[in-house]
């Protein structure tokens, strides 16, 4: 039986990621920070009824003894780095804490690992924000970097981090650069979350209108079921490397709008406005991920359509707002 530590075990990705190992087999650790709302902090382990398979563990990406502690004991053959301040929006006004978690964060991981299991193979989650303002259409492994919020900046350093240690430690450490990728477990903080909860609420008659920013922004959007089974295939290679993983497609707010609403025979231009306060300081227009490299080296390609996604995220929503639940 492998054993596998996951930062950010309570996120989206993580918790996918641990019911992902859990069906292959694998004894499941997670790291989790204290927090005042401790009393919610597995609703989404929950939601996917995994919640008394994993062991979680307490700890803080900003504080190493306690990384040191927790692989000492869990002695992890995978370690899967998702923890991270990930709100880009909350980026700007929280920079350095950003910077002190997304960023340090990975580099104690990595730093930890060198010292108590070194022989572990390491994932980093790298994103599609650290393209920001694109330097080609469609952004491959190879394409240069311009990151356009204190988040992207951040996630750039543990990417290259990432990179550094495996050049010079001989890790097998590799970095999924993630475009985005959603779900029914997604954050209300987040765009595409905001808009499905938003068509429920309205289509349950809870509310009128949906506020929203740029409708213009352009995403490739993909299920987070999908990507977590890249995380894992990139651990099972017998050579680290980076992996762009996304669909290929990319899709404007406006039109993911478009679908969500027309998924409970709405029409978004009747309830959706536009609200300067949720532009970014600094925009990302567009961002088109080319997984190529994936594909040919992984066996990886999305397997959901948008479609599919804002129907399940919909649906989700309107199960969530009928029973009162959160998430």
């Amino acid at each position: 039986m492998k054993t596998a530590l996951i930062t950010g075990i309570t996120g989206q990705d993580g918790a996918y990621l641990a019911q992902l190992l859990l069906s292959k087999g694998y004894a499941v650790h997670g790291l989790v920070r204290r927090s005042a709302s401790a009393d919610v902090i597995n609703v989404r382990l929950i939601w996917l009824g995994i919640a008394d398979k994993v062991t979680l563990h307490d700890g803080n990406l900003t504080d190493v003894t306690s990384i040191v502690r927790i692989l000492q004991e869990v002695k992890p053959d995978e370690i899967y780095n998702l923890g991270a301040q990930s709100f880009v929006k909350s980026s700007w006004q929280q920079p350095l804490l950003t910077g002190s978690v997304t960023a340090l964060g990975a580099h104690n991981v990595l730093e930890a690992m060198r010292m108590v299991r070194p022989e572990a193979r390491f994932y980093q989650a790298s994103t599609s924000e650290m393209f920001g303002l694109i330097q080609e259409a469609r952004q491959s492994e190879s394409t240069p970097f311009y990151p356009r919020s204190p988040y992207g900046v951040a996630k750039l350093y543990a990417h290259w981090m990432t990179v550094n240690y495996r050049e010079s430690f001989g890790f097998h450490a590799s970095s999924g650069i993630l475009f985005n990728h959603e779900s029914p477990l997604r954050g209300i903080e987040f765009v595409t979350r905001k808009i499905t909860d938003g068509v429920a609420r309205i289509k349950l008659g809870k509310e009128k209108t949906l506020a929203l920013g740029n409708l213009d922004a352009m995403r490739d959007w993909g299920h987070a079921r999908d990507y977590v089974e890249a995380m894992w295939l990139m651990l099972q290679q017998d050579k680290p490397e980076d992996f762009v993983i996304a669909t290929g497609v990319t899709t404007s707010v406006r039109d993911f709008c478009r679908l969500a609403f027309a998924h409970v025979g709405l029409n978004y231009e009747d309830h959706v406005t536009v609200d300067p306060r949720f532009f970014r300081p600094a925009e990302v227009e567009v961002l088109l991920g080319n997984p190529d490299k994936a594909k040919a080296k992984l066996g990886w390609a999305a397997t959901t359509t948008l479609q599919q996604l804002v129907a399940e995220m919909v649906d989700a929503d309107m199960v969530r707002l009928k029973r009162g639940e959160h998430l």
